[in-house]
C-alpha cells in the first residue's frame, strides 16, 4: 500500500515537468489525480509551453500505473474557471486532502515591460493563491485535515542580478509564494492541514527555458550555468516530485510552514 492510498490530489500545471512529476510520484503512492493545466500559449512566455496532448500524456501514464485521473483545461489565473474543474474533480474522485500549486511561467518572450510583469505576477502567485482559495474552503468542511505545497523557486529565497521586468517579477512572485505559505500555516494549523512550499534550483523540462537554449545554443549559457552548478547537472522533475510527494506525506506529518530547497546546492554555492 503507498503512502498517498486513497487520497485525492490537486495538481495544477500537471501537463508535463514538474507537474506531470508530481502526478505520477503520487499515483504511484495510490493517489488519485485532478489534473489541470491551461494548455496554451502566453506571450510573455519565450519557450513553447504545455498543449492538450501534453495533459493527455499525464493522463496515460496516470492510468497506466492503476490509478483514477480527471484532467481539465483551466487558467489559474481564472478562479470561476478553476473553481468549476475543482468542483467536477471532486465530484468524479471524491473530497481533496493534497494540493500542489504548481502552475507558472518563466520570465521572457516577446511583450512589453508592462506585459512581462503582469503575466508573470499572475501566474505565479495570484495563480497560487486562486488555487489555495479554490480547494482549502472544502479541506476545512470536510475536516479530514491535509496537505497544500506551495512552488517557489531558489529565486523566492535570493534577490536576482537582473533588472528585466519579467525576471523582477518573477523573483517577487516566488517570494510572495512563501509568504503565502506561512501565512496559510498557520490559519490552517487548526484544522489539521498542513501548508508548505518547495524551491527547485534549476531544472531541465522538456520545451522549457534550458532545454531551448542547449538545442540552440550547445557551447551557450545553458552549458556554461550547468558547469556552474555544484553537481554539474540541471535537476529533474522527478527529484522534486519525491520531494513534494513526501511532504503529501504522513511521512512529514509534523513538517508545516516550511520552504524546503530542491536545488544541488546551487543557492549555497558562489555562482
Amino acid at each position: 500500500m503507498g503512502k498517498l492510498e486513497g487520497q485525492v490530489a490537486f495538481i495544477t500545471g500537471a501537463a508535463r515537468g514538474q507537474g506531470r512529476a508530481h502526478a505520477i510520484r503520487m499515483a504511484q503512492e495510490g493517489a488519485d489525480i485532478i489534473a489541470i493545466d491551461i494548455c496554451q500559449q502566453m506571450q510573455s512566455v519565450g519557450y513553447k509551453m504545455s498543449t492538450r496532448d501534453d495533459l493527455d500524456e499525464t493522463v496515460r501514464q496516470v492510468e497506466a500505473l492503476g490509478q483514477r485521473i480527471e484532467a481539465y483545461e483551466a487558467d489559474v489565473c481564472d478562479a470561476d474557471g478553476l473553481q468549476k474543474a475543482f468542483d467536477h474533480g471532486v465530484t468524479e474522485l471524491g473530497p481533496v486532502t493534497i494540493v500542489v500549486a504548481n502552475a507558472g511561467i518563466g520570465p521572457g518572450g516577446f511583450a512589453s515591460a508592462e506585459q512581462q510583469w503582469d503575466e508573470v505576477i499572475a501566474v505565479n502567485l495570484t495563480g497560487v493563491w486562486n488555487t489555495g482559495r479554490v480547494a482549502i474552503p472544502s479541506m476545512i468542511e470536510n475536516g479530514q485535515g491535509g496537505c497544500i505545497v506551495l512552488t517557489s523557486s531558489t529565486g523566492g529565497l535570493i534577490g536576482s542580478p537582473s533588472n528585466v521586468p519579467g525576471m523582477l517579477g518573477y523573483t517577487a512572485a516566488k517570494h510572495g509564494v512563501i509568504g503565502l505559505m506561512r501565512s496559510w500555516a498557520n490559519y490552517l494549523a487548526p484544522h489539521f492541514i498542513r501548508v508548505n512550499s518547495v524551491a527547485p534550483g534549476s531544472v531541465m523540462f522538456p520545451g522549457g527555458s534550458w532545454h531551448k537554449r542547449q538545442q540552440t545554443d550547445p557551447a551557450g549559457i545553458a552549458d556554461m550555468i550547468r558547469r556552474e552548478l555544484p553537481f554539474g547537472r540541471f535537476g529533474r522533475p522527478d527529484e522534486i516530485g519525491s520531494v513534494v510527494a513526501f511532504l503529501a506525506s504522513g511521512k512529514a506529518s509534523w513538517i508545516s510552514g516550511a520552504s524546503i530547497v530542491v536545488d544541488g546546492g546551487q543557492s549555497r554555492s558562489n555562482i
